[in-house]
């Protein structure tokens, strides 16, 4: 029985143009890969395209003593089968990219050893499931498979990305034995400028770019200053940047930070797994910020959830074609602000125009996704009558919703919420777990300030409960709270500095509470007035 490795790379990428012929350790970068998937003696392909922009990457190979197979550049899936016509079905094979330089000779003899042990059709490693920086991948399977899922798959999804029909029919089985190493918050894949600088500073570190051991490349890239020291990424964090474009919330006390500063937070979230970023319309400058951010190779690393601008000058009665050219241009606008053709989420910043303008709003939203303009939609809604009138619409794919430890508004809907979670896959973010910042204060003239008369007993359940549940302060036990509720599946925080990312970050580490300890909470929680749990009630501070 033998084994191969096929290392797919084209020349052609967009967020990083060129990248598979950048140098690193003095080697061209897909070159590089292919020699260390073959340094303890597998025999290795590259799998690149006939056109004429590969040419040089061709070449390349070949300097280096690289076996190259030249095929479809539309279909990754044909041109790998190709390259592998002379080996019989019972192959192992794997499948190895271009822009992943870590995965080495012996990496893959572990995995392909758990392969054979498994007695399954198809096995990955890849980053956070097995353990590893995201980048340190590979997947293994027989040739028989993949000549199997050529002639089954019309798809060309599955043409382009070559094993979803092996995934499909044998599951999604992943190599775990470095599942506890506590190294998936590395990221070692090349597929922008900054990822790129931080593998060329990882391979400065050692004198043979072709022999070191992954392990030793993770250490190093562990120790890197660009690497999140976390254990867990945060993909329940979704960051908030209203606070980025403007002033924001009762204990803003750094101010808005400089662009700088500002692109530096969203780049430092994505780097510690935060998959969802918010902003709006409304947000100040806070779109633009967002697309300065997500520029130079960037777009794509998260999902940006944008909101409708709340067209306070839209009177109710306005003809189709002026609500149409509203919403249009605020449309517009985001995509100009964020620099993306499509957005990726729309929400109505105001959950009344659900049915303003006859409905519409709404309908030309649906426009906009029919269109491909918009890809999912969703509603922000401040009480629980606005979330029962966006569980009713079928075309919500997003709720976002206010929602504290001392918020028990919610509750009487929950059987709603998890039905249509469970029946259209609604996404359900929730904001203020903090109360814009209120919980964690000590300054009883803030609390006034959101009609609370008596701050003490308040703080002093909220104390109260974080010793009880061994809760590292009252930050902790709020973000502990709805990340327990399983209803969940994002809360959305604002950061005005890096430091707050990082002490964020820290406290995303713990654990969740536990249901009981929510029921806890649940039977005991003061009942605070509907005034303090809007924060748009709250007294304006005095100049």
């Amino acid at each position: 029985m033998s084994s191969v490795a096929v290392l797919q790379a084209r020349t052609t990428s967009t967020r990083l143009p060129g990248k598979v012929l950048l140098p690193v350790g003095g080697i061209p970068l897909a070159v590089l890969a292919g020699l260390r998937a073959g340094n303890t003696g597998r025999p290795v392909v590259l799998a690149t395209s006939s056109e004429a922009s590969d040419d040089a990457l061709a070449a390349a190979a070949l300097k280096y003593g690289l076996a190259c197979h030249r095929g479809s550049l539309q279909s990754p899936l044909q041109r790998m089968v190709d390259s592998l016509a002379g080996y019989p079905d019972r192959t192992v094979v794997f499948r190895l990219t271009g822009d992943n330089v870590f995965p080495d000779g012996a990496l893959l003899d572990e995995l392909e050893q758990a392969f054979l042990d498994g007695g399954q059709g198809y096995l990955c490693c890849n980053g956070e499931q097995s353990g590893l920086p995201y980048g340190l991948s590979a997947e293994v399977f027989w040739l028989e498979g993949l000549r199997w899922t050529l002639t089954q798959s019309p798809s060309a999804h599955d043409h382009e990305h070559v094993t979803p029909m092996l995934r499909r029919k044998h599951g999604e089985r992943y190599f775990q034995r470095y599942r506890d190493a506590g190294w998936s918050a590395g990221r070692c894949t090349v597929d922008c400028l900054d990822d790129y600088l931080l593998v060329t500073r990882v391979f400065a570190q050692v004198q043979d770019p072709v022999g070191v051991s992954w392990k030793t490349l993770c250490q190093h890239l562990l120790a890197d200053p660009q690497t999140p020291a976390i254990r867990a990424l945060l993909h329940k964090l979704v960051l908030g940047t209203v606070q980025l474009g403007m002033p924001y919330g009762i204990n803003n006390g750094s101010g808005m930070p400089s662009i700088e500063q500002a692109c530096a937070i969203i780049r430092g979230a994505i780097r510690h797994g935060v998959a969802c970023i918010d902003t709006a319309r409304a947000y100040g400058h806070s779109e633009a910020v967002v697309g300065a951010a997500l520029a130079d190779g960037w777009a794509g690393r998260a999902k940006v959830i944008t909101k409708l601008s709340p067209l306070a000058e839209l009177p109710e009665g306005s003809p189709s074609a002026v609500v149409a050219a509203a919403v249009r241009a605020s449309v517009f606008e985001s995509c100009q602000k964020l620099g993306v053709a499509r957005l990726d989420v729309l929400m109505l910043h105001r959950a009344e125009h659900l049915r303003a303008c006859n409905g519409r709003v709404w309908a030309e939203l649906l426009e906009l996704v029919r269109a491909g303009v918009v890809a999912e939609l969703g509603v922000s809604v401040q009480n629980p009558a606005e979330l029962e009138q966006a569980l009713e619409q079928a075309d919500v794919a997003y709720v976002q919703l206010p929602l504290n430890l001392l918020d028990g508004r919610w509750d009487a809907l929950l059987p709603r919420i998890e039905r249509a979670r469970a029946e259209r896959g609604l996404t359900v973010h929730v904001r203020s777990a903090l109360l814009q910042g209120l919980l964690v204060s000590a300054d009883d003239s803030q609390w006034q300030r959101a009609h609370v008369a008596v701050p003490a007993q308040v703080r002093g359940q909220l104390l109260e409960w974080s010793g009880r549940f061994g809760r590292d302060g009252v930050a902790d036990l709020c973000l502990a709270y709805v990340r327990g509720l399983a209803w969940v599946d994002g809360v959305c925080l604002g950061m005005e500095t890096l430091a707050q990312l990082h002490d964020n970050a820290r406290l995303f580490q713990h654990a969740a509470l536990q249901p009981e300890q929510i029921q806890a909470i649940a039977l005991e929680r003061p009942l605070l007035d509907e005034q303090t749990l809007n924060p748009a009630s709250w007294q304006r501070e005095r100049p």
